[in-house]
């Protein structure tokens, strides 16, 4: 299964190569894994990678419900289905951005973004939905004390953990994506800024059991990002479409004050009330004063962080527009007006040659030679 178009054929275990080849290396991994569970000997092993781990069966109202919980395992499954993001994020690139790059003739920074939105904006879709099925399925949003009841919210779901830990697989592929997508040196520190502060947010929330709350917030900023990345790709199909970038900035500046809402009633007065104050790591129980002021603080400086990056991007914005609000006046008062051509003896009216005071000069006789 080839995803990339084959233009040049490079040596063996060359740079080149890695690159061009990446996602057909990383495919047949997932087909050597898949093919181990053929096999008994293999198959225990290889379940490991696909299935997530630590699965307890509890009774319930419902009756028998499986619940999981976290452990070193996990490394395993957010292994494979780090390969399986590659391979995506290798279709998405390949049959649909490539073939509208094709269409826009984009400069070469500008397809950079391009991808980068577009592989996002598929990202953010996808997580969006899921995220909102689930705080629907499980009554998050119905019930927001369920948010910080009973914690330490050790037993997750299948489809919670399954969530946690796709998006960490996704967020750690994006990384080796850096130096297959050949990015600019300029943007490389751009995305590694975005990419480690996902990485350090859902790896906190998922190993502190603030799994709820993760999942409340992770759906508000995916749906502050679609916004901006959908803005973004609209920008460069047509740079007249600016409206899309103020819808964006109402639902970024609701999305920075609806975290630090959440945060300060889930973290700063629901577990401070919780009666099972202390540190106990065998029953998962992070609920001290040290680890809920540190959590609070990083998330104030997280969305500070984001909020000056914010002003700043929208005076950029004011400043190029002011401008180009200057040069059209400019142009527009500063047009040429075309001189009227006028004869040594008079001026042209109608096509006839007329004298300074009106009448039509005399012709001049040729002398025959």
């Amino acid at each position: 299964m080839a995803f990339r178009r084959r233009n040049k054929s490079y040596p063996f275990f060359s740079q080149e190569f890695l690159i061009q080849n990446h996602a057909d290396i990383v495919f047949s991994l997932v087909i050597f894994i898949l093919i181990g569970l053929m096999f008994e000997a293999t198959a225990k092993t290889a379940i490991l990678f696909i299935q997530p781990q630590y699965n307890v069966t509890t009774l319930s109202a419902e009756g028998e419900v499986t619940l999981y919980h976290y452990g070193w395992k996990d490394c395993a499954t957010i292994l494979f289905y780090f390969f399986i993001a590659i391979i995506l994020h290798a279709v998405v690139q390949e049959y649909l951005l490539d073939k509208v790059n094709r269409r826009l003739h984009l400069s070469k920074s500008k397809n950079t973004k391009f991808n980068e939105s577009g592989q996002l904006c598929v990202f953010h879709l996808v997580s969006s939905v899921w995220s909102f099925y689930i705080l629907i399925t499980e009554g998050y949003l119905l019930h927001p004390s369920s948010l910080w009841e009973n914690y330490p919210h050790v037993h997750l779901r299948f489809q919670v953990k399954f969530f946690y830990l796709t998006q960490l697989a996704y967020w750690l592929h994006a990384l080796p994506e850096l130096y297959f997508q050949k990015v600019r040196k300029e943007e490389i520190s751009r995305q590694l800024q975005y990419i480690c502060l996902y990485l350090l947010h859902i790896s906190a929330a998922y190993l502190l059991n603030l799994s709820r709350v993760g999942l409340v917030l992770l759906f508000l900023q995916y749906v502050s990002e679609l916004g901006f990345h959908i803005a973004r790709l609209l920008y460069f199909t047509d740079e007249n479409h600016q409206k899309m970038f103020d819808l964006w900035a109402v639902s970024f500046v609701f999305t920075r004050m609806a975290t630090l809402t959440l945060m300060f009633l889930a973290v700063g007065f629901g577990l401070a009330r919780a009666d099972n104050q202390g540190l106990d790591l065998e029953m998962g129980n992070f609920n001290t004063v040290l680890i809920r002021m540190t959590v609070l603080l990083l998330v104030c400086l997280t969305q500070s962080w984001l909020l000056w990056k914010f002003i700043r991007f929208q005076l950029r914005r004011w400043r190029e527009f002011r401008h180009e609000q200057a040069v059209r006046k400019k142009a527009a008062t500063k047009q040429p007006l075309r001189p009227l051509k006028r004869d040594s003896l008079g001026h042209h009216e109608n096509g006839v040659l007329k004298a300074e005071n009106g009448a039509s000069p005399r012709t001049k006789k040729l002398k025959s030679p």
